[in-house]
């Protein structure tokens, strides 16, 4: 990849001779702050050149920005969307024309109609398994038809795969020149703003005629500037013919003449996010380019006061282009900021870097507080920029805390390394949540995230909350009382497959590196772990395992005596046997097992196939030393396994031949199939282990077998368990994961996968780029300056998901919480109802029925405080309801807490039930 960007610099002749020359060997050029006529004639060179050069033009001027992207006059795109191929598994195929294809119900299909489509491994129909792409319609979940006359084919039989086919798709870019006067279609970013593109596509042109002609930019607050910059928009409209935009808009204008001369950091993040996306597309081919004008716009982040052009001149600080779009008032807010980021990941990591250079936190009253309870591993150094190679193990938010005080020395930042959650609820107590200002969420799974958003609801501070996937990202604003909060929708779980498909009937690569995931734990982390678990105290161990007496101790217990038994290794030749056994034991002789009781002409219950889709019908491997993946699985499972006995590697180990020769030594044992072999088949199974009538029994002779075995091990005997650990690419840990799935596969006629799509998938990785965070995190920190505001309407706020891979936005404004009315009040989820000066429980009730409210239960968490059907309870009215907690509800109230909740059931004066907000009661 080459690539060449020009920033901030005045174009002259020998520049513009140094830059056609450089132009020679780059695949795209990306410019900034280049006046038209020049952005025209470089454009004009790099779209005529053999072969063309992508240009991309970026220009930010403060909330206002735009990009043009030229990539010549045929550009292939390669991969449209960056997704995987869809694929499904057929149930049946009609003879028909057109023929009706269905799938089974294990997954809706994701085709659309038109789409290009191969079949393999179809039975019966074998026609369809030439390999020539045919085009599909009428898409359904479950079904689809294809455009051939299949009546004459052979009839369908059973399995098959459909894989779409990924087309090209060449686009023929205009440049500058042209495309300044006929722009074509804008990408459009937020659709409250529909005729908003067409008004900046002229502004943008009116500002470079402004700094051409007077030579400067328009100055912030000045009337008499913005009156200019609106004619020569005027100017240029009358003369745009059929572009012509019926309404200039000289408020907006005005808007875009005051921060003309500021380059604010949430947009340069979010632009740079963009830009940089398209970089890689001109170089790669991969995913759609932007097709050719964007133009955004966030004047909603600008105070809702009015303000004095003072408010908005030079301070001589670091600041003062903010100044400029904001005025000093807001950037106070910005510095007294008391702001807690949770998480200090690749979001973390930019939002730090974001916040300190607008001045977040960084006045006399301000404080930042970032927590997060995880170090740095090297796969974070792609994309979280803060850490360095040298961080690797220490703290991620110590480290990201310091690199961002060197960024902006006044920030004052406080890092902590605790996870948000109930059991920290000492560390971030009361008193911490309601001196917040705002919080921003930076974190990476969901429960962290709905607890978070819990304390944010319950404390009423406003949450600033993202995400990203790949290329794509969402952000979502929860703003007390104009909002609903983040958990009052929820994605649907995402589907899990059922152990029984994972363990034997496995019909993709997901299944078999979930397997070997579990599979590698087993053997060289759980299994070692539970062996050492037994060592350290025999007596304590075994009587657990006793009490629990079920079949997963029962198992347990099996593994750790075969571990220290059977499969005890003292050589590293004991590991290499142990590694050859493994490989007959998991791809030879259970396959056998299994299709011995489950033959290929099996029947069901129903009498069905057995071996219908979307199970795939096995078959054993046969072991041999020439074949380079069966002797590399050998070598990384012996290596790993004498690491757990603490038996050291030999160098001749790691030599193919040599380790050929050790494993030809091995002598396999026949494998013969067992009659009374249970296979579980039952999809809603959550465990493999059945339960017996006599697991006690089988408890205690296996408790025997070990202290009989354990006399025998040397003293002080332990094993070493292996925490998995992705990153090592010498460790061999991927190593076992990729072998152990990759001859599953190779079992079932799966496709197998490299080391490194294995990794993906084993090692559970979130995909993430740095342009999508970026993104995310610049229209987050644009969605701050509202909240600090503090002044703006819920259609002022904006959440957004975005696809930079298509590129696709989808910018709306938040949903408002749904509110419940009572007589003349009425209140929503934010609000949660509070009672100071440690009433008494008739206080409590009076208090409520001042309100048109009877209170006939009053509980604390699971335990009763009263009722009015029982006549005991009346005894304590007169108690103060703090008492009633501590003595009948047996909570004991820690020194950093000051309140507690109740949960009230209330009725009308008609007898009807009325949900409250929860009561917030202060005992001091």
């Amino acid at each position: 990849m080459h690539c060449f960007s020009f920033c901030r610099i005045h174009m002259n002749l020998p520049i513009l001779f140094y830059a056609t020359c450089y132009f020679l060997v780059v695949q795209a050029v990306v410019f900034t702050d280049l006046n038209l006529d020049k952005a025209i004639e470089f454009n004009d060179y790099c779209h005529n050149h053999k072969p063309p050069i992508s240009f991309i033009k970026a220009e930010v001027r403060g909330l206002f920005g735009s990009v043009f992207c030229d990539f010549g006059p045929e550009f292939t795109v390669f991969d449209v969307d960056g997704e995987d191929a869809h694929t499904g598994i057929i149930a049946s195929i009609s003879n028909d024309n057109p023929a009706l294809v269905s799938f089974v119900d294990d997954e809706r299909l994701e085709f659309q109609d038109g789409d290009l489509v191969v079949f393999s491994e179809v039975k019966g129909m074998t026609e369809l398994n030439d390999g020539k792409p045919r085009k599909i319609k009428n898409t359904r979940p479950y079904s689809f038809t294809l455009e051939e006359d299949t009546t004459n084919f052979a009839t369908y039989e059973k399995g098959g795969i459909v894989t779409q086919v990924k087309q090209p798709k060449v686009l023929n870019f205009k440049p500058l020149r042209e495309a300044i006067k006929d722009p074509g279609e804008f990408l459009l970013s937020d659709f409250s703003k529909f005729d908003r593109p067409p008004l900046l596509h002229l502004a943008f042109q009116a500002l470079d005629k402004f700094v051409s002609e007077i030579g400067r930019f328009p100055v912030a607050g000045s009337e008499e500037d913005a009156q200019k910059l609106i004619s020569q928009a005027t100017h240029i409209n009358e003369n745009s013919g059929g572009a012509r935009v019926e309404d200039i808009n000289p408020k907006l204008l005005r808007h875009f003449a005051f921060g003309a001369r500021a380059v604010l950091n949430p947009m340069a993040a979010m632009f740079g996010g963009l830009v940089g996306q398209e970089v890689v597309k001109a170089c790669s081919g991969k995913f759609h380019p932007l097709f050719q004008f964007f133009y955004f716009d966030s004047v909603e982040s600008l105070p809702t006061a009015n303000l004095d052009p003072s408010n908005f001149k030079p301070l001589n600080s670091r600041y003062d282009a903010q100044i400029s779009v904001f005025g000093s008032k807001l950037q106070k807010k910005l510095e007294d900021a008391n702001l807690f980021v949770v998480g200090s990941g690749a979001l973390g990591c930019e939002f730090l870097k974001n916040l300190a250079l607008m001045g977040v936190s960084c006045g006399e009253q301000g404080k930042l507080t970032i927590t997060d309870d995880d170090v740095i591993e090297k796969s974070n150094l792609s994309r979280q920029f803060l850490f360095r190679d040298w961080n690797i193990g220490q703290a991620k938010s110590t480290v990201a805390a310091s690199a961002a005080a060197l960024i902006n020395p006044h920030l004052k930042i406080e890092a902590l390394q605790n996870r948000v959650g109930s059991e920290t609820e000492n560390v971030f107590d009361d008193t911490f949540w309601e001196n917040l200002t705002a919080v921003v969420n930076a974190l990476d799974n969901v429960n962290a995230r709905l607890y978070v958003d819990q304390r944010c609801l319950y404390f009423q501070k406003p949450l600033l909350e993202s995400g990203t996937l790949g290329a794509k990202c969402n952000t979502q604003m929860v703003i007390p009382h104009l909002t609903e909060n983040y958990g009052a929708s929820r994605d649907p779980p995402e589907k899990q497959a059922p152990m029984c498909t994972v363990h034997s009937f496995p019909h993709n690569i997901d299944h078999c590196l979930t397997w070997a995931r579990s599979e590698f734990e087993g053997l060289v982390e759980k299994t070692p772990a539970e062996v050492n678990a037994y060592l350290s105290n025999p007596v304590e161990y075994t009587n657990a395992m006793n009490k629990a007496g079920d079949a997963q101790s029962r198992d347990t217990l099996e593994h750790v005596l075969e571990c220290l038994e059977k499969e005890k290794c003292e050589t590293f030749q004991d590991c290499i046997t142990w590694a050859r056994l493994r490989f007959e034991d998991y791809f030879a002789d259970r396959v056998k097992q299994l299709i011995f009781t489950f033959p290929e002409d099996a029947s069901t219950s129903t009498g069905a196939p057995f071996w219908s889709a979307p199970k795939r019908f096995p078959h054993p491997l046969q072991f041999s030393v020439v074949d380079p993946s069966h002797l590399h699985f050998v070598m990384a499972a012996s290596i790993l396994r004498a690491e757990t006995f603490g038996i050291s590697v030999p160098e001749w180990a790691k030599h193919p031949k040599m380790l050929a020769e050790a494993v030809e030594k091995v002598v396999v044992p026949e494998f013969q199939p067992r009659e009374d072999a249970k296979i579980e088949t039952d999809e809603k199974a959550t465990t493999l282990s059945s339960a017996s009538v006599d697991d006690a029994a089988v408890i205690n002779e296996l408790i025997k077998k070990l202290e009989q075995c354990r006399q025998k091990l040397p003293l002080g005997f332990r094993m070493t368990p292996i925490q998995f650990e992705k990153d090592d690419d010498t460790n061999y840990h991927m190593d076992l994961i990729a072998g152990l799935a990759n001859m599953r596969a190779r079992n079932y006629s799966i496709p197998e996968v490299d080391k490194l799509k294995a990794k993906f998938i084993a090692g559970r990785i979130i995909p993430a780029i740095a342009t999508s965070t970026a993104m995310a995190t610049g229209l987050v920190c644009l969605e701050l300056y509202k909240v600090l505001d503090g002044g703006h309407k819920v259609e002022d706020y904006r959440n957004t998901f975005a696809n930079l891979a298509l590129p696709l936005f989808s910018m709306a404004e938040p949903v408002p919480p749904k509110v419940i009315k009572h007589q003349d009040m009425s209140w929503t989820v934010w609000d949660r109802w509070i009672l100071k000066n440690n009433p008494t429980l008739r206080e409590l009730m009076q208090w409520l029925k001042d309100k048109g409210l009877d209170a006939y239960s009053i509980s604390h968490g699971s335990c009763l405080l009263y009722n009015s059907m029982f006549p005991r309870h009346r005894d304590r009215m007169d108690r103060k309801v703090v008492d009633l907690v501590r003595e009948v509800a047996k909570v004991e109230l820690p020194a950093y807490r000051r309140h507690f909740d109740v949960v009230v059931a209330c009725e009308d004066d008609e007898g009807n039930d009325v949900d409250i907000p929860p009561v917030s009661i202060y005992f001091s």
